[in-house]
Parts: C-alpha cells; sequence; structure tokens
C-alpha cells in the first residue's frame, strides 16, 4: 500500500469518491452457451468442406433373370474456405498508471500487472471484445450469411453450397394467424408452424437430426411478445401448472410451442450490433451433429509452427529496452460455418 497526499493531485489520482463505479456492457453468449458449434482444429490457413449429395431411389420391378439396374453412386463436392483473421491490441504506457489510485481506492497505485490483467481480460478487455465477435459470427452462421464487423459479407453459405435461401416467412398474429375468438376454436398458430417451419426445416436436414435434435426460434423483442401473448400460445398453458408464468415478466424469457423453442434474444444494449431485428425470428437446429463448425487455424508464430488451431493466441510483450510499454494483443482464426443452409428458416412479425 502506499500513501500519498489526495489533496494536491490530479483529481482522477487523488479526489475521494463515495463509490468507485465502473459500467459494463452487457455481452451476449445464448448461442455461445448453446453449444452449437464443433471445434475442429486445422493446421493450415483454409479448410475444405466436402458434401455428398445421396439420393434414396425406387426400385423397379423387372423380370427374374433380367439384368439388374446398377445404384447410382452419390456426387461429392468440395469447397474451400479461408478463415479469417480476428487480432487487436492495446498499448499500456508507464506514464498513464504512474501515481493513479487503483479502481475504488483512495490511497493504493494502480499495479502495472493488474492493468494489463483487466485490458486483456476484463469485462471490457480484449477476450471480452473476441468473444462478442464470436458471438457476432455465431449469430451470422445460424442465418446461413457470416458478415465481418463493418457488415460486408464473407460467406453467403447459400450461394456457397449452391441452395436457395428459403423465403421469409409471414407471421400475421394479428390476422391470418390470430386465435379464434370462440369458445374451443381450433388452433391456427400451431398448424402454421408445423407446415411452414417445423416439416420443411425437418426435410431439408436430409437425415442429420437426432431424437435430441430441437428447433430454436430466436426472436427480437417484438416478434416474441406478440407469438408470447398469441391467444393459442396462452390457451395451450391455461391449463397446465407453467400457466403461473404467463403472469411473470417476459423480457429474454423462451417457451416451447408447436414444437420450437421460442427464444428473446439478447444482443447488446444498443440493439444493434449484435441483434435480431425486433420483429425478426431466425430458426435453427440444436443437437444436429455436423450441422455448426468452427475451424480453427493455427497461429502466425513461430512457437505454434505445425500446430493445430487454438481458440485464440494472447500476447503480452513488454518493451524490455526502454521499459516504456506494454503491448496486449490477442489473435484468433476462426471461420463459424454452416454445413446445411437449407435448414436455416427466417420470419417477421406481420402479414
Amino acid at each position: 500500500m502506499v500513501a500519498f497526499d489526495i489533496f494536491n493531485n490530479n483529481a482522477f489520482s487523488t479526489t475521494s469518491l463515495m463509490a468507485a463505479i465502473e459500467k459494463v456492457p452487457f455481452q451476449p453468449q445464448f448461442l455461445g452457451s448453446l453449444g452449437l458449434f464443433e471445434d475442429m482444429g486445422v493446421l493450415t490457413e483454409g479448410v475444405w468442406i466436402e458434401e455428398r449429395s445421396g439420393v434414396l431411389n425406387l426400385i423397379q420391378t423387372s423380370p427374374r433373370g433380367a439384368p439388374l439396374a446398377q445404384r447410382t453412386t452419390e456426387k461429392r463436392a468440395a469447397r474451400g474456405f479461408m478463415t479469417p483473421r480476428l487480432a487487436k491490441a492495446d498499448t499500456i504506457r508507464a506514464s498513464e498508471i504512474q501515481g493513479i489510485r487503483a479502481m475504488g481506492s483512495e490511497n493504493e497505485l494502480m499495479e502495472a500487472q493488474a492493468e494489463v490483467a483487466r485490458r486483456l481480460s476484463g469485462p471490457t478487455g480484449l477476450m471480452a471484445e473476441l468473444e462478442m465477435t464470436n458471438e457476432y459470427h455465431r449469430l451470422g452462421a445460424i442465418q446461413g450469411i457470416l458478415l465481418d464487423a463493418d457488415g460486408s459479407t464473407l460467406y453467403n453459405f447459400f450461394t456457397e453450397f449452391g441452395v436457395s435461401q428459403p423465403t421469409e416467412i409471414a407471421f400475421d398474429l394479428t390476422g391470418a394467424n390470430a386465435a379464434g375468438t370462440t369458445v374451443g376454436a381450433p388452433e391456427k398458430l400451431r398448424p402454421f408452424i408445423q407446415q411452414q417451419v417445423v416439416r420443411p426445416m425437418t426435410r431439408a436436414a436430409q437425415g442429420l437430426l437426432t431424437t435430441a435434435s430441437r428447433i430454436i426460434g430466436l426472436c427480437g423483442d417484438s416478434f416474441y411478445d406478440d407469438i408470447r401473448s398469441h391467444g393459442d400460445v396462452r390457451q395451450t398453458y391455461l391449463n397446465q401448472q407453467a400457466a403461473a408464468s404467463l403472469r411473470d415478466g417476459t423480457a429474454f424469457d423462451q417457451f416451447d410451442y408447436g414444437g420450437v423453442t421460442w427464444v428473446n434474444y439478447r444482443g447488446t444494449d444498443d440493439n444493434s450490433t449484435v441483434a435480431i431485428g425486433v420483429d425478426k425470428v431466425k430458426f435453427f437446429f440444436r443437437n444436429a451433429p455436423g450441422l455448426f463448425k468452427r475451424a480453427l487455424s493455427p497461429g502466425e508464430f513461430f512457437d505454434v509452427v505445425n500446430q493445430k488451431g487454438r481458440p485464440v493466441y494472447p500476447k503480452i510483450i513488454p518493451d524490455n529496452e526502454r521499459q516504456i510499454k506494454v503491448d496486449i494483443e490477442v489473435y484468433s482464426y476462426p471461420l463459424h460455418i454452416c454445413t446445411r443452409p437449407a435448414t436455416l428458416y427466417s420470419g417477421k412479425r406481420g402479414s
């Protein structure tokens, strides 16, 4: 502990505070928490995705003794992708921390080691920025279009795999898909979801699914509020113990209905940088082996030559000659891929 006169120094360094308040923005990580993406460490800067298009054919009857029809071999195709490079740096200079008190303290100088750790792995450090970028890339991959930070397209997986992007589904929740007004009226919303979402997505998966597979509907705020309060959904829950949840707040919550888990996605605090449009919903499968992958290329450093890629390469580079500064750097080389973009559906609120 280093004591100093709190009255004769710069206000930031010396003024006694009632409390230290550090605003930390919310970091979206829902998609990361699902474990959707299977990591593949690779030895190269690019990866190849091989596709085998299998088709089951009906067997035509034939007379006994006649020549047999020959099975058609599946077509194979391989597509190459380069892994993007995510890298960012920060620099701490000795002059920045000279005589500066520690956050929340009136009489302790900020230690260089603690400041390095904060800027590397703190709530707003480089590692946090990298994780938010990973979530942004996951969000792009589950929509079939991987975007860069500036909004430009890195990869359009619909184009890359030669499939048509499914047409956005209109959920007219107050019109054509509105709940019936009479007692015992048949549901409209559930069959609509089955016809427009569940069945076509399941068919597009082409045998990829398991009994644990589940459709997730990632919703923007307004879409979620409307479908959560839809009469058909409420009627489904009224006779269940879960009916109590209808009285609770629903922001950033989730519920099951019609074979879909509907999730109010919480993005960044500006509801823009990493977010689902307020009137939108994005559908994808969870627990579908091989559907989502993350290729990790190796770092560009001698100490990792000929090693498989890892999720992140942090570097702390001190100025050993002059002792003036410390450079902090993080590098990552991930490619988030959807191998079956035909399974990715989307919807909107309204007609």
